[in-house]
C-alpha cells in the first residue's frame, strides 16, 4: 500500500464562481428582485472553502441543515449566510453538529487552523518544548492547581536542568496555577520560572524553582522499548506516546528486537498516548499479531454521500477498510516498505487510561476481534472518529493549495469500527483490571518495581493486581489539564490512507 498525496479527482458538485470579487473588495450581487446588494465580508474566500469542505467530508453533514445542499440554490442567500460570521473559525464552529451521545457531544475533535505548515509539522512529531510532560489537578475542591511530571524527554531543557518524573509544581512566574489562568502561563509561552514541592505532613511544600524554555523538538514516540525478564520469562514492554508515521521505522525495529529475544508476552504502554495515524495503529497491530494479512483491522464509515461514492469505486474496499499488512511504509519520500516484524501473539497486556485515545483505542477495539487484549489501568477517552486535513484547493487536498491564505480544515470525516462493527464507545473502553496511577508513587519508568508496569508484570506471572489508590483529602486526582493538550494533534485520529483513485459523479 503505498501512501499518496490524497486527491479526490472530480468533486460531488461544481464549486460556484463568484465573478468580478476579490477577498480585499466589497462584493455586489444581484438579489432576487434585481436590485444591487453590497456583501462585505473580506473572508468570503476562506469561509467559501470551509463551506464546501464541510458539505462534502464532514461525518455529521446529515445533522446539521446549514450544511445541506440546497444552501447553494440561492448565490446572494449563501454568501449572505457566509458575511453573517465574525470569522472563519466562528462559521466553522457554527457547521460543526450539537448532537450528542449519552449527554456527550459527538463531535468534541474537528478544528481549524489558521496556519497548516504548524498542524503538518506537529502531526510528524515537531512541536515546541521544554521536554517536561504532566498532567494537572485540583488542590482538594478549590481552583487551584497543581501538577505533576510524567516523564522528561531526552535532550530538552527539562532533562538538563534535572526534572524527573513524579516531581510536583504549582507555580508559575511566582503565581498559584488555577483553572483560569493555566493554559496562559503553561502553553501560550516559551519559557517561565516554574516552582516546585514537595510534600510534608499532607501540605504542599515550596522545594525549588526552575527556569525552563521551549524549542523545537522532534518527539520520537517509542519513549522506551526492551526486555523484561520477570519471573522466569522474557517480556517486551513499550511504552508508545503517539502513532505518528515518520517512525514507522523504528517501531518495525524495536519489534525485530522483540522477535529477536523471542518474547513470550508483551505489554503495551498507552497511558499517555492521545492517538494519532490510522495506518501506523494498523501497522502495530500488524507486528503484535502475525498471520492476518489481508484480514479487516478497522471498517470506515463516512457520512452518506461520501459512502455511495466511494462504495461505488472498483477500489472500493482501500477506502472503507484497513487491514492488517505484511509491508510496512518506513520511508514515505522515498515510497519505501519493508516486511512487517510480526509477533505472533495472540494475547497482549495493554496500558491504558484517561489520556489513552483515538488510535490508542483503535489498537484495543481492532484486535479484540482476533485476540485477547487485556487492558489494564482506567476508563480510555472515547474517541472513535478520525479526521482528514482539507485544503483549500480543487480537489481539497495538498496538491495546488490556495496561495493566498493558510487555514486548513481537521473535521471529522468517518468513525472506525472494528471488524465486528463495534464504535461509538464515546465514554470509552473499561478496564478488565482496574489500576490507577499514584503520582505520590510513579516509579521510574521501566523498572520491575515502577507501580503500573509492576501490575502488569504481576497479572502476567500471577493473575493478581496490587492496589495503587491516590489518597483522599487535597492531593485526590482528577485530571483538569495536561502537557499535550495544547498541540493541535492532541487526541486526534487522522486517516493516511490513499485515496488517489477516487472519483466523484
Amino acid at each position: 500500500m503505498k501512501k499518496e498525496i490524497f486527491k479526490l479527482g472530480i468533486l460531488l458538485f461544481s464549486f460556484l464562481l463568484i465573478a468580478s470579487c476579490s477577498s480585499d473588495d466589497d462584493v455586489v450581487a444581484n438579489n432576487p428582485g434585481n436590485e444591487q446588494e453590497v456583501i462585505n465580508n473580506d473572508d468570503e474566500e476562506i469561509d467559501d472553502f470551509i463551506w464546501k469542505a464541510m458539505n462534502f467530508w464532514y461525518l455529521y453533514k446529515p445533522d446539521v441543515a446549514d450544511l445541506q445542499d440546497s444552501k447553494l440554490d440561492d448565490a446572494t442567500a449563501y454568501r449572505k449566510f457566509l458575511s453573517s460570521f465574525n470569522s472563519p473559525e466562528d462559521l466553522f464552529e457554527g457547521l460543526r453538529t450539537q448532537n450528542t451521545i449519552q449527554g456527550i457531544r459527538e463531535d468534541q475533535f474537528s478544528f481549524i487552523v489558521d496556519d497548516y505548515i504548524a498542524l503538518e509539522e506537529e502531526f510528524s512529531g515537531v512541536s515546541k518544548s521544554n521536554g517536561m510532560e504532566f498532567q494537572l489537578g485540583r488542590i482538594g475542591d478549590s481552583d487551584d492547581l497543581f501538577g505533576f511530571v510524567t516523564y522528561v524527554l531526552s535532550g530538552t531543557d527539562a532533562e538538563a536542568k534535572g526534572v524527573i518524573r513524579g516531581d510536583i509544581f504549582t507555580t508559575i512566574n511566582g503565581t498559584q496555577l488555577t483553572v483560569s489562568n493555566y493554559i496562559d502561563f503553561l502553553f501560550n509561552t516559551d519559557g517561565y520560572d516554574i516552582g516546585f514541592n514537595t510534600i510534608e505532613n499532607n501540605t504542599l511544600v515550596p522545594s525549588k524553582t526552575l527556569t525552563l524554555n521551549k524549542t523545537e523538538y522532534t518527539e520520537n514516540p517509542i519513549f522506551m522499548s526492551k526486555t523484561i525478564e520477570y519471573n522466569g520469562e522474557k517480556i517486551g514492554y513499550m511504552l508508545y506516546n503517539s502513532f505518528t508515521f515518520g517512525f514507522n521505522k523504528q517501531l518495525n525495529d524495536a519489534f525485530a528486537a522483540f522477535k529477536n529475544d523471542q518474547i513470550s508476552h508483551l505489554i503495551l504502554d498507552l497511558r499517555y498516548n492521545g492517538g494519532g495515524s490510522v495506518y501506523t495503529a494498523t501497522a502495530l497491530a500488524s507486528m503484535i499479531t502475525g498471520g492476518y494479512a489481508g484480514e479487516v483491522f478497522a471498517k470506515s464509515i463516512y457520512n452518506p454521500d461520501i459512502q455511495a461514492i466511494v462504495s461505488n469505486q472498483s477500489n472500493a474496499d482501500s477506502f472503507l477498510n484497513d487491514r492488517f499488512l505484511d509491508n510496512v511504509i518506513v520511508d514515505f519520500d522515498n515510497n519505501i516498505e519493508e516486511p512487517i516484524n510480526s509477533l505472533g501473539l495472540q494475547k497482549l497486556y495493554v496500558l491504558a487510561t484517561r489520556s489513552s485515545a483515538s488510535a490508542s483505542e483503535l489498537v484495543i477495539n481492532g484486535l479484540s476481534s482476533y485476540i485477547d487484549v487485556i487492558h489494564i489501568g482506567t476508563q480510555t477517552r472515547g474517541k472513535y472518529q478520525a479526521s482528514r486535513t482539507l485544503y483549500d484547493s480543487e480537489d481539497l487536498g495538498r496538491e495546488g493549495v490556495n496561495q493566498n491564505h493558510t487555514y486548513a480544515l481537521q473535521p471529522l470525516v468517518s468513525k472506525i469500527s472494528n471488524k465486528d462493527g463495534n464504535t461509538d464507545y464515546i465514554t470509552g473502553f473499561t478496564p478488565l483490571v482496574e489500576f490507577q496511577e499514584n503520582f505520590q508513587n510513579m516509579g521510574v519508568i521501566g523498572k520491575t518495581s515502577e507501580p503500573f508496569l509492576n501490575a502488569a508484570l504481576e497479572y502476567i506471572a500471577n493473575n493478581t493486581v496490587p492496589a495503587a489508590r491516590s489518597k483522599a483529602g487535597f492531593m485526590k486526582f482528577d485530571m483538569v489539564g495536561e502537557s499535550k493538550m495544547n498541540r493541535r494533534s492532541y487526541q486526534k485520529m487522522y486517516l493516511d490512507r490513499p485515496l488517489k483513485g477516487l472519483k466523484v459523479k
